[in-house]
């Protein structure tokens, strides 16, 4: 079973920067996987942000692309969101996902690593806040 524990998050101004943090536990040596973040706002779907494939391309949300960079610690299983020029609309909770995918999709359900539904393993979620 594959555990998530999330961790950065907080306050800031608008155009500050934030590094929030996910560290999975229970993915065998050299399995793939993509994982990456989520956001919901009140009265709001969950949607991503930006998601790590182990083997494939990385996605960013149109919202966030130039300003939000995920990678991977080369030696463990974290995956790290670098968050630079944050706005306001940035703001919510934002919940670590992963998922066994190939290129992109998710083995559980053929989706896409994008779409929140194929994903079974939840981080427990940490606020983001940007005020203007």
């Amino acid at each position: 079973q594959v555990q998530l524990v999330e961790s950065g998050g907080g306050s800031v101004e608008a155009g500050g920067s934030l590094t929030l943090s996910c560290a999975a536990s229970g993915y065998r040596y050299n399995q793939h996987y993509c994982m990456g973040w989520f956001r919901q706002t009140s009265g709001k779907e969950r949607e991503g942000v930006a998601i790590y494939d182990t083997v494939g391309t990385n996605v960013y949300a149109d919202s966030v692309k130039g300003r939000f960079t995920i990678s991977k610690d080369k030696n463990t299983d974290t995956v790290y969101l670098q968050m630079n020029n944050l706005k306001p609309e940035d703001s919510g909770m934002y919940y670590c996902a992963s998922e066994r995918c190939d290129n992109g999709i998710l083995r559980t359900n053929g989706g896409s690593s994008f779409e929140p539904g194929g994903y079974r393993n939840w981080g427990q979620g940490t606020q983001v806040t940007v005020s203007s």
